[in-house]
């Protein structure tokens, strides 16, 4: 393989994938327009900085272009061996006050680039930035109990959530909804008309370059807004967990199956039950980093999950990877490189 595609390349986890394919020696085509402060609804002085970022790299050429514009996708597939699909409308909570843009970006951004590979015959392989939410409430029918400072599964799911769990017969919110549209259609265009698929069912993804927010990207705005004083808040009791994944772990997952995965494979993506963190724990850690924050407090946020966690035996057995940056050397990590950009975060006060 010699060139591959990123849609939503300019974003946290697109921007991440473009410099380590270029680093390959892979020639990398980002496609993106910018929008995510627009989708969001939130202020981004930021949004253009990983497109900057990017610009440096003289293997990576840069379109601006959306999803939603099937002749735009089908100029930037062509040509290329591989395609990871990132670009999306990425907040729960967006969607359920605008849910037919979430739809617009996410299901049918997703048709429109299935359909351009389907188009060259197939060609490209596809990568497809899936989300633990495709299993919506069905996860909160799962055992937990309860600890100190936070929530965890028990019986027959320690090892977290397999990628044979139920989808069906369950509230998704029209993110989660969206987001299952696009898996389903890249695993059917893959039993259809042969084209090469790896759907990644992600759960908390973190990591440098990354601009969390309220709603999105909570382990990045939760020491974002302890360093710069900003509010605040957490919804729910604190207590609950998630696996969290490094980007640059993330990453090596996706390469790991174009080199040597099977022809189709769909996997649940995280840190697994060896790397979560509670909101309180991830607090915890902030104050052991001299940053403590005292945050406000809010109701339960619609269809939030009190555990979610990976089961990621699938992808270790036949990706031969796994995980390698703990949760406390990510939250160093995020840590250092917030104080070291200050300047990128001086409008939150």
């Amino acid at each position: 393989m010699s060139k591959i595609l990123i849609t939503g390349g300019a974003g946290f986890i697109g921007s991440h994938a473009a410099l380590h394919f270029a680093s390959k020696g892979w020639d990398v085509r980002i496609l993106d327009n910018l929008s995510r402060g627009q989708l969001l609804k939130k202020e981004d002085p930021n949004f253009d900085y990983n497109w900057n970022r990017l610009g440096d790299e003289s293997r990576i050429e840069r379109i601006r272009g959306d999803v939603r514009e099937s002749s735009i996708v089908d100029d930037a597939v062509d040509g290329c061996d591989a395609v990871l699909h990132a670009a999306a409308q990425t907040a729960v909570t967006t969607s359920t006050v605008d849910p037919a843009t979430d739809f617009s970006v996410n299901a049918l951004g997703t048709f429109n680039v299935l359909d351009a590979i389907r188009k060259t015959g197939g060609k490209a392989a596809f990568l497809y930035c899936s989300t633990n939410k495709v299993y919506g409430e069905n996860v909160n029918q799962v055992p937990i109990e309860e600890l100190e400072s936070r929530y965890q599964f028990t019986g027959d799911f320690t090892h977290g959530i397999p990628e044979t769990f139920g989808v069906d017969l369950c509230e998704h919110t029209p993110y989660g909804c969206s987001k299952l549209t696009g898996d389903l259609y890249a695993q059917d265009f893959a039993h259809l008309y042969g084209i090469r698929s790896g759907v990644f069912r992600m759960s908390c993804i973190f990591g440098t370059h990354q601009f969390g927010m309220e709603d999105q990207g909570w382990v990045a705005w939760f020491i974002i807004a302890a360093l710069r004083g900003a509010p605040l808040t957490v919804f729910g009791d604190g207590k609950q967990v998630r696996d969290v994944l490094w980007a640059g772990d993330l990453v090596r997952a996706y390469e790991a199956f174009l080199e040597r995965g099977p022809k189709h494979g769909v996997y649940n993506m995280g840190g697994g039950s060896e790397f979560t963190l509670s909101l309180r724990e991830l607090l915890g850690a902030l104050d052991e980093l001299g940053h403590g924050v005292e945050p406000a407090t809010g109701p339960w946020r619609p269809s939030d999950q009190k555990v979610y966690i990976s089961d990621i035996r699938k992808a270790q057995k036949e990706l031969g990877w796994s995980p390698e940056v703990t949760p406390k050397e990510g939250v160093r990590r995020i840590t250092a490189w917030v104080k070291e950009n200050a300047s990128l975060f001086s409008h939150l006060r």
